[in-house]
């Protein structure tokens, strides 16, 4: 992997800050329009990220969950339909293109379109840095104006070392991190379920007994936790704990998937705050807070079987809450009360999940610098453009893109991959549109 350059003399038209699925899209269709158009003018890109290798959701990369997105809503296809880097292409590349095809499904197992992913960042590689984790951004300032932006990250090599890379242009797509209720902290029997995974693997090798689990959450990562630790644990009771009286299927009929179309993107980001926010109430259980109906039926007959047998493993907590836990290195204990009555029962178990979502990271307390010179409305919210650039004080002719927490301007598919490629070829035609600009090509 060639390494990017750094300091002041090596200007990057726009630098991508992390490089999860959103910015890989943008990176590919960057490498893809010079590819195409070597006579024209040049970008010079780059991207950092914090990860040592191309990673996303490793943590709940269950081996036989499926993409809950069509396959055609990879990286590229909405954008480009004759990419190469389509997950068809990836396919095609693997020798694996007629046995899916075979499979007449539009949903592909989950690690394998994260290897899909990972395939695809190898081609890009040469334009991404990785164990750089950005601990900065510093603006500079040139006759009263932001023409640029100091990237400041920490890097392998000598301990505390930091490298500097200058950008006209960032484009930030930091994720989600995982959310908590308020009060909880992680330990070695409290988790997250984003790190399921490699979590369960270390219990078991521990050789330890696991006697109980808890989960707490009634969406999708919810399920599919309680449905692994049910299989990896045979002996074990696991206990689901959700308000709900019971899961909420997820609504992917056809005219209700449409609020995931580019179009509906251009009118939610035209429509008045009241009609924004009756569209997301209207079609939250298309995301949040559900699980698909295969996973709830196959739950609910397993429930079943084991009432038959006479061993019931599998126990649903509705209409509860987790009120109070305490934690030691033996065990945790989660008061949970069933809210109709009030009644409350202690549940002494080895594991506690909180299955409990996320939450995007955005323009945060980790790039202040960058913070102070956004502009937000009066419910202090960032304001972005619909071509995806925040909204930032007069005097800052650099530019600021944002994938991901742009719900509230951009819709549903904000944080979601089903217009990740659309988005990123919009990003491509404002960088393009601006750095063409006049007043842009004075300060290059």
């Amino acid at each position: 992997m060639t390494t990017l350059q750094s300091g002041p003399d090596s200007i990057y038209d726009v630098l991508g800050i992390g490089f999860g699925p959103s910015n890989l899209a943008l990176a590919i269709a960057l490498h893809e329009h010079a590819v195409k158009s070597p006579d024209g003018p040049a970008l010079h890109v780059g991207f950092l990220e914090k990860q040592p290798r191309f990673g996303w959701h490793r943590g709940m990369l269950i081996d036989d969950a499926t993409m809950q997105v069509s396959f055609l809503k990879d990286l590229v296809t909405m954008r480009d339909p004759t990419s190469d880097f389509s997950f068809l292409c990836y396919l095609r590349d693997q020798d694996r293109l007629v046995d899916f095809l075979n499979l007449k499904t539009l949903f592909p197992l989950r690690i394998e379109f994260h290897d899909y992913f990972e395939w695809a960042a190898a081609r890009v590689s040469h334009l991404v840095q990785y164990s750089a984790e950005v601990v900065a951004v510093r603006p500079v300032t040139e006759d009263g104006e932001v023409r640029f932006f100091d990237v400041v990250s920490r890097e392998p090599g000598a301990s505390g070392r930091l490298t500097v890379r200058r950008a006209r242009s960032l484009c930030v797509a930091t994720g989600l991190e995982p959310h908590l209720p308020p009060g909880a902290e992680r330990s070695e029997r409290v988790w997250h379920n984003s790190e399921l995974l490699p979590r369960v693997d270390e219990l078991r090798r521990s050789g330890g007994p696991v006697r109980r689990a808890v989960v707490l959450g009634a969406g999708q990562s919810a399920a599919e936790a309680v449905d692994y630790l049910h299989r990896s644990f045979p002996d074990a009771e696991i206990c689901s704990v959700f308000a709900k009286y019971g899961y909420t299927p997820a609504d992917d009929s056809p005219f209700a998937n449409r609020i995931f179309d580019p179009e509906a993107v251009d009118l939610y980001y035209g429509a008045p705050r009241e009609v924004k926010q009756s569209l997301v109430d209207y079609h939250r259980t298309t995301n949040y807070s559900v699980v698909d109906m295969d996973l709830i039926e196959a739950m609910s007959r397993t429930m079943y079987q084991e009432r038959v047998q006479g061993r019931q493993r599998l126990r649903m907590m509705n209409v509860s809450r987790i009120r109070e836990v305490e934690s030691d290195v033996d065990e945790v204990k989660a008061t949970v009360e069933f809210l109709p009555t009030g009644e409350r029962e202690v549940l002494a178990a080895d594991v506690l999940v909180y299955a409990t979502g996320y939450q995007p990271r955005g323009i945060g307390d980790h790039l202040v610098e960058l913070a102070k010179l956004c502009q937000r409305d009066d419910e202090d919210a960032l304001l972005v453009d619909r071509d995806h650039r925040v909204a930032t004080a007069p005097h800052v002719t650099a530019d600021v893109y944002l994938q991901g927490a742009t719900e509230h301007t951009h819709g549903l598919t904000s944080t979601l991959l089903s217009t990740t490629a659309v988005r990123a070829g919009e990003i491509l035609t404002s960088l393009l549109a601006r750095s063409g600009e006049p007043d842009r090509a004075r300060n290059r």
